[in-house]
């Protein structure tokens, strides 16, 4: 899935510059959201932790606070566990952000429109560093995974859960159009499989797929349901695409790509693929994110950027 953990308030202005269908319409446009940052202090004795409030970069470069969300995570009791941070999520489109409001409870926020937050029972009472959270490319969904307990998906609309997965299965993300999860589930004799559920938690298709796939993750799944993506790096790289249900791979294109590590994979178009690469450069994260046509193999730099430097952690939108 797809969340890398790593000044002004959240005014009517932002909520009111552009409407959700906006959005949609151009994803990644200069009001989406970038990237999610929380600062890091350090202690007496030079330990880091999070402080402050969760901020917002915009696509525009602009800044942002979401002073409603929990920044520093909670125990289940509700004390402070001061090292962690609270968990956020930014949509692929940049358009969502799923988080934690101060009293606790579960929230998306839109932007260019309210915040929708869940019912007080909608998770478990947890330490809410055992929770991460993945939002769908267009934000309408969300899945809240939980340490040894099921993954629940939700509709961001209207709060309702719409299904669970098993805590076995570790979610890799959405597919192109959300209405799919990818998942991988370790099996017999160190071999892990890749699982795709419905989002209302049904198993669609199961397979042990070849090794230039498995041990190339993230890897990614189409809005077919059944293609998975995964970037081989190194001196040769290629975009491979697999059919979970055929158990067979479709192709293998070689690619030209800029330095770095594969950091999040996106299925974000019926023939394109979008990668998030990191490389540390002087002490700082700097990313970089390629469009990769799936026919041509032809690379395209979409963005680069470097979080602010005093980042304890940062969770950058996906596709």
């Amino acid at each position: 899935m797809r969340t890398t953990i790593l000044t002004t308030t959240l005014a009517a202005g932002l909520l009111l510059a552009l409407t959700p269908s906006a959005a949609q319409a151009n994803p990644h446009h200069s009001d989406s959201i970038r990237y999610a940052s929380i600062k890091g202090c350090a202690d007496k004795n030079g330990a880091e932790f999070p402080c402050g409030p969760w901020r917002l970069v915009m696509h525009s470069g602009k800044q942002t606070i979401l002073d409603d969300a929990q920044g520093v995570a909670r125990k289940k009791n509700g004390k402070s566990g001061r090292y962690y941070q609270a968990p956020v999520a930014v949509s692929g489109n940049g358009g969502r952000i799923a988080y934690f409001t101060k009293s606790g409870r579960l929230a998306v926020r839109t932007v260019g429109g309210g915040v929708k937050v869940f019912a007080k029972d909608a998770l478990p009472r947890v330490d809410q560093w055992k929770v991460s959270f993945d939002l769908s490319d267009d934000g309408a969904k969300l899945a809240a995974v939980i340490e040894n307990a099921p993954t629940r998906i939700f509709d961001t609309a209207t709060g309702e859960r719409l299904g669970t997965v098993p805590s076995r299965a570790a979610l890799m993300g959405f597919s192109g159009d959300g209405d799919e999860l990818l998942t991988s589930i370790e099996a017999e004799e160190s071999v892990t499989d890749l699982v795709v559920y419905s989002d209302r938690g049904r198993r669609l298709a199961r397979a042990t797929p070849p090794q230039v796939i498995g041990v190339n993750a993230p890897q990614t799944l189409a809005a077919d349901g059944r293609t998975v993506a995964a970037v081989v790096t190194g001196s040769k790289p290629e975009l491979v695409t697999y059919d979970v249900e055929d158990d067979r791979i479709i192709d293998r294109k070689k690619i030209k790509l800029p330095g770095g590590a594969v950091h999040m994979i996106d299925w974000t178009g019926d023939t394109q693929v979008t990668l998030h690469l990191t490389r540390e450069v002087s002490g700082s994260t700097r990313m970089t994110i390629v469009q990769i046509d799936t026919e041509t193999g032809a690379v395209k730099v979409r963005d680069r950027y470097t979080p602010l430097k005093d980042s304890f952690v940062f969770a950058a939108c996906g596709g």
